[in-house]
C-alpha cells in the first residue's frame, strides 16, 4: 500500500488521507461481512418551507469512537421520475463490497426523496404556478439547504473534491445539471441513462408534463428548458474548477417510432452529450454503452464501474495548489530551469513570447532569467535576450561567485558570430550576481540542428552541457541524431566535446558531475554503443572521466518506449537517473522510472511509480542518507489530484523504496507541455527544501494567470512533499 502524506498546518502534523486505496478508518482491514448502515432522516429547507426527506448510508466504522475525527467524502444520489429515495438503496451491497475491497474509500451516501411536481420535478427550480401542483425551488433546496445540513450533521469533508452527485434517468439529468451549474459544490458526476434532450424534449416526453420546466401557467416553456439545459451551461464553465463525468447508457433504450424524434432516443442523446461535454476545457468525461435497457440491469453495474473510475479522485484532503506569483507574458511561455542562490532566493530561467519587466523583446521566444529574493516572490533583476527566431532554456546552475550559467538553444545569431545560421545551435551564457551578461558561447554543426538540453556545474566554475547534434559537430555522425557532451571552461571557452550514438536517434537529456567523473542520460531509438537495444525507445546512462573518456554505457527500459531525463549523484556515491517507462507500466500509460547505478556501471536498484494515467520523472535530487527526491508530473491519483496533470514529488530511500508520493497543481495541466513532455525543473536550497519551477496552463488559487502558459516557483518540503 502506498503512503500519501501532506504537511498539515504550522505545527507540521502529518495527516493520512482517507482517500488511500485500501485504507479503512479505525485501523481495521475491512472484510466482506462488514456492512454500512441505512437510516432515514429529514433536513430543514428554507427554500421549500418544508423538510427534505432522505436516506443516508454510513460506512462501516463510522460510529466507532476511534474514528471520531475522521471525515468522509459524500455521494448524493438522485432517483428517477416517479421513484423514491428507496430506489438507490439497492446499491448498498455494492458500496459495502467496494469499500471492503479497497476499490473506493469509505463514503457517506445521501439519497434524497424528490416528491415534488408529481415526482417529475427534474430537480430544477420550477416557475410553474398551476394550482394543481405548483413548482418548487427544488434545485436550491437540494444544492444549498440539503448539502449545508449534511455537512453540519455528519462528518463530511466539506469541499467540492469530496463530493459526487449521481443519478439515473431524470436523476441523471439532475446530476448533470448540478455538476455543471454548481461547480463550487461538485467535482464529480455519475450520469446514468440521463433524460436530457437537445435542443428540446420530444413531443411525448414526460419532461413536458409535470411543470419542472414550466413558467406561469405553462407546464413547459421551451425558453426555460433551453436556459437550464447543458448546452447553455457549457460556455460559462470555469476551467479552474474541473468536473469529471462518467456517462453510461443501455444499448436497448426505447426507440421512438416517430422518425422525427429518433435522435431523442436516450442512447443517441447520451452519445451526443458525451461528444459535446468532452470538448469543454472544464470537463473530463468517460462514456459507456452497456448491454440492457432503461433499468437497473444497466444502472447498477454502471454505478459500480463509475465509482471505480471516479472514486480515486475523491479525497477528504483538498488538493494542494501552486503559489503566486506566476512569471511570463500574456502569450505562451516555457519553464527553463531554476538555481538556488546564496541568500535563500532563486534564479529562474524560461522562454517568453513577449517582453518581461520592461526588457527589450527580440521576437519569437526569448531567453529570460529572473533573480528572486528569499521570499521567492520579489524580483531583484530580470535579463532578457534573444533573436527574431526562437530561444529556449533547458537548465540554470549556480557558480561560486554568485552568478549563474544557463544553457539552451537558439535558432538565430545569438552571439553575433553566426549570421544566417540555417539551423539550431546550442548556447551557454554566464550572468553575474547582479544580472550582467559576462559571456555567451554559441556552438554546433554549421549546417545542422544542435541543441543543449542539460547543464551541470564543473568544479572550476565552468560547466558540462549535453544534448544532441544532427550533424558532425564533434565527430562523425553515427545516425539520425547523436548525443553530445561539451566541457565549457569558466571563461566560456570549449575545453573538449564528445559526440556518440548509434544508427538511430540519440539524445542526451541530463548530465551530472563531481570531481571523479561525469554522467550522461537520455534516449535512443536503436541502441547506443556499448549497450544492447531493448526495444522501442530505450533510456540510457553513461559515465565519462573528467577528461571526456567514456567508461561504460547501460540501457534501461523494456519493449515499449522509455527515456531518462534527470540525474543526481547521491551522498552514498551512486548515480540515480529518472524518467519514464512505457514498457513495464504498472497501471497504464507511462510510469515514472528511477534507477540507481554504482560507478562501475552495475545497477543497484530500479523503481517504477505510477497509476492509471501518464506519469514521469523529470529531475532527481540527492537527499541526506543516500535518499533521493524525484520531481516530475502525474496524470494519476498518486496523492490528491488537483487537475489534469499535476506536479509530482516522490521520495525514495537509499534502496529505491518509495516512502512518499505527493502531487500538487492547478485545475489544468502543470509540469507538462502540450506535447505531453515534462516541463519542470528542481534543485535543492541551502535549507534542504526543494525549489521547483515549471510550466502551468492553469491559475493558482485566487487567480494570477498571465497567459496561455506561465511559469511557477514553489518551495517544497521533501518530508511533506507539498508546497
Amino acid at each position: 500500500m502506498r503512503r500519501f502524506w501532506r504537511l498539515g498546518g504550522a505545527a507540521g502534523v502529518l495527516l493520512l488521507s482517507v482517500g488511500l486505496v485500501g485504507a479503512v478508518p479505525g485501523g481495521a482491514v475491512a472484510g466482506r461481512d462488514r456492512a454500512g448502515t441505512l437510516s432515514t432522516a429529514s433536513a430543514p429547507s428554507a427554500a421549500l418551507g418544508s423538510p427534505i426527506d432522505y436516506t443516508v448510508y454510513l460506512p462501516y466504522g463510522y460510529a466507532d469512537r476511534r474514528n471520531a475525527t475522521v471525515r468522509y467524502p459524500v455521494l448524493y444520489l438522485l432517483h428517477g421520475r416517479g421513484d423514491t429515495m428507496s430506489a438507490w438503496t439497492r446499491v448498498k451491497a455494492d458500496l459495502d463490497r467496494m469499500i471492503a475491497d479497497g476499490e473506493v474509500p469509505p463514503v457517506i451516501a445521501v439519497l434524497p426523496d424528490a416528491p415534488w411536481s408529481g415526482r417529475g420535478s427534474w430537480y430544477v427550480d420550477s416557475g410553474y404556478t398551476g394550482a394543481d401542483d405548483p413548482g418548487r425551488p427544488v434545485e436550491t433546496a437540494l444544492t444549498r439547504d440539503l448539502v449545508s445540513y449534511v455537512d453540519a450533521t455528519y462528518r463530511t469533508a466539506a469541499h467540492r473534491g469530496a463530493r459526487l452527485v449521481g443519478g439515473y434517468s431524470m436523476g441523471g439529468a439532475g446530476a448533470l445539471r448540478y455538476a455543471l451549474a454548481h461547480q463550487d459544490l461538485f467535482a464529480n458526476a455519475l450520469v446514468l441513462s440521463p433524460a436530457v434532450y437537445r435542443p428540446l424534449p420530444p413531443a411525448d416526453s414526460s419532461a413536458r408534463e409535470y411543470g419542472g420546466f414550466g413558467a406561469g401557467d405553462e407546464r413547459f416553456s421551451a425558453d426555460v428548458y433551453g436556459r437550464l439545459n447543458y448546452p447553455a451551461l457549457l460556455p460559462a464553465l470555469d476551467p479552474e474548477l474541473p468536473v469529471r463525468l462518467f456517462v453510461a447508457v443501455g444499448d436497448d433504450e426505447w426507440a421512438n417510432p416517430d422518425p422525427a424524434d429518433a435522435a431523442h432516443d436516450l442512447d443517441y442523446e447520451a452519445a451526443t452529450l458525451y461528444n459535446t461535454v468532452r470538448r469543454s476545457e472544464a470537463v473530463s468525461a468517460q462514456f459507456r454503452v452497456v448491454d440492457g435497457g432503461h433499468d437497473w440491469d444497466v444502472w447498477r453495474p454502471s454505478f459500480v464501474d463509475g465509482m471505480r473510475q471516479l472514486a480515486p479522485t475523491l479525497s477528504v484532503t483538498p488538493p494542494a495548489g501552486l503559489p503566486r506569483p506566476l512569471h511570463g507574458t500574456a502569450g505562451t511561455d516555457w519553464a527553463g530551469g531554476i538555481a538556488a542562490d546564496p541568500d535563500g532566493g532563486a534564479t529562474i530561467g524560461y522562454a517568453a513570447s513577449g517582453p518581461v519587466a520592461g526588457q527589450p523583446y527580440a521576437g519569437g521566444l526569448d531567453a529570460v532569467l529572473t533573480r528572486l529574493g528569499p521570499d521567492l516572490r520579489t524580483p531583484q533583476w530580470t535579463v532578457q535576450f534573444g533573436t527574431p527566431a526562437n530561444e529556449r532554456l533547458y537548465g540554470v546552475v549556480p557558480v561560486a561567485d554568485g552568478g549563474v550559467l544557463a544553457a539552451g538553444y537558439t535558432r538565430g545569431d545569438l552571439d553575433g558570430a553566426h549570421p544566417g545560421s540555417p539551423a539550431d545551435d546550442g548556447f551557454v551564457a554566464k550572468l553575474t550576481g547582479t544580472g550582467e551578461r559576462a559571456w555567451l558561447t554559441q556552438l554546433g554543426d554549421p549546417s545542422k540542428a544542435d541543441r543543449f538540453y542539460a547543464i551541470a556545474p564543473a568544479p572550476d566554475g565552468g560547466a558540462y552541457v549535453a544534448g544532441y547534434t544532427s550533424g558532425a559537430y564533434a565527430g562523425t555522425s553515427a545516425g539520425d541524431k547523436d548525443a553530445i557532451l561539451v566541457r565549457i571552461g569558466p571563461d566560456g571557452q570549449v575545453g573538449w566535446s564528445r559526440q556518440f550514438g548509434g544508427p538511430g536517434e540519440d539524445k542526451a537529456y541530463a548530465v551530472a558531475a563531481d570531481a571523479s567523473g561525469v554522467y550522461l542520460a537520455g534516449s535512443t531509438s536503436a541502441g547506443m554503443p556499448g549497450s544492447t537495444h531493448l526495444g522501442g525507445v530505450d533510456g540510457w546512462l553513461a559515465r565519462f572521466t573528467p577528461d571526456g573518456t567514456r567508461q561504460w554505457t547501460a540501457a534501461e527500459g523494456g519493449a515499449g518506449d522509455d527515456l531518462l531525463t534527470g540525474l543526481a549523484i547521491t551522498t552514498a556515491g551512486t548515480v540515480v537517473a529518472t524518467g519514464s517507462t512505457g514498457g513495464d507500466a504498472t497501471a497504464g500509460g507511462t510510469d515514472a522510472l528511477t534507477v540507481a547505478y554504482d560507478g562501475t556501471g552495475r545497477q543497484r536498484w530500479r523503481t517504477v511509480s505510477g497509476g492509471a494515467g501518464d506519469d514521469a520523472g523529470a529531475e532527481v535530487l540527492a537527499l541526506p542518507g543516500g535518499e533521493v527526491a524525484v520531481v516530475g508530473f502525474t496524470g494519476s491519483a498518486l496523492g490528491v489530484p488537483a487537475g489534469a496533470a499535476d506536479v509530482l514529488t516522490l521520495r525514495l530511500d537509499r534502496r529505491g523504496k518509495q516512502v512518499l508520493a505527493a502531487q500538487y497543481g492547478t485545475a489544468r495541466d502543470d509540469a507538462v507541455d502540450a506535447f505531453g513532455e515534462e516541463n519542470v525543473y528542481a534543485t535543492r536550497a541551502e535549507d534542504g527544501k526543494l525549489l521547483v519551477s515549471g510550466l502551468t496552463i492553469g491559475s493558482p488559487a485566487g487567480g494570477g494567470a498571465l497567459g496561455n502558459g506561465d511559469v511557477f516557483v514553489a518551495s517544497v518540503d521533501p518530508t511533506g512533499g507539498l508546497p
